[in-house]
């Protein structure tokens, strides 16, 4: 029988933002890391960041013990550095980035996009999906539309960064550049590095070649 410590010490926690979840699961799931287990905090934390860096620490505390690794799947996001202190308190890794747009275009694309255009808004298949709710009901659009120039006015392009080959998620991001008034780019990236940081997390290859493919 195998000793409980020795399964502790094979399985691998990932921290991770809500708003990436459904990715995260499904590159567990095609990969078929079963020794690996996902804990999200909730994607709305972003309109508070400073209460992500004590919560992500929260995290780690609860879970010493009970897995041999622990990492993080969140950029800086808004904490202003905060979320590094922290983590280098508890000794654990994150992904590198200062958000979620540049792990998934990857450094160097994200950085092109930047210097070709800085006035672009990004989304990704989680803020296509929730537009409505995080977008113009979050932002009082719904109630007050002509706030949509305070917000938006400095922005001259939305670039929608694909997880996934969806055609109706295309279609709902032309439509949210419409609704903002913006020019509209596409650009499939997949899981870019979060794919990369998962697999080094599961054992840096012991456990197979990774799969980027997300289903649509």
């Amino acid at each position: 029988m195998a000793d409980p410590a020795d399964r502790r010490s094979a399985r691998s926690l990932v921290i991770g933002c809500g708003a990436l979840a459904r990715e995260m699961m499904e590159l567990i799931r095609v990969n078929r890391w079963g020794h690996m287990t996902v804990a999200c905090l909730p994607a709305q934390l972003h309109n508070t960041p400073d209460r992500i860096p004590e919560l992500v620490r929260a995290k780690i505390k609860s879970a010493r013990g009970r897995y041999g690794h622990i990492v993080v799947l969140y950029g800086d996001c808004g904490t202003g550095g905060e979320l590094d202190r922290v983590l280098a308190e508890e000794k654990v890794e994150r992904i590198a980035g200062p958000h979620c747009y540049q792990f998934y275009a990857g450094a160097e694309t994200f950085a092109a996009l930047h210097d070709a255009e800085p006035g672009t808004f990004y989304l990704t298949d989680y803020l296509v999906r929730h537009f409505d709710r995080l977008i113009i009901a979050g932002l009082g659009l719904d109630r007050y539309p002509q706030l949509l120039s305070d917000y938006f006015g400095n922005y001259t392009r939305l670039v929608y960064l694909a997880q996934t080959k969806d055609e109706k998620l295309a279609a709902m991001a032309v439509q949210a550049a419409k609704r903002l008034g913006l020019a509209y780019l596409y650009r499939y990236v997949g899981f870019g590095e979060m794919a990369d940081f998962m697999t080094t997390a599961a054992g840096n290859g012991t456990y197979g070649r990774p799969d980027h493919r997300l289903l649509a």
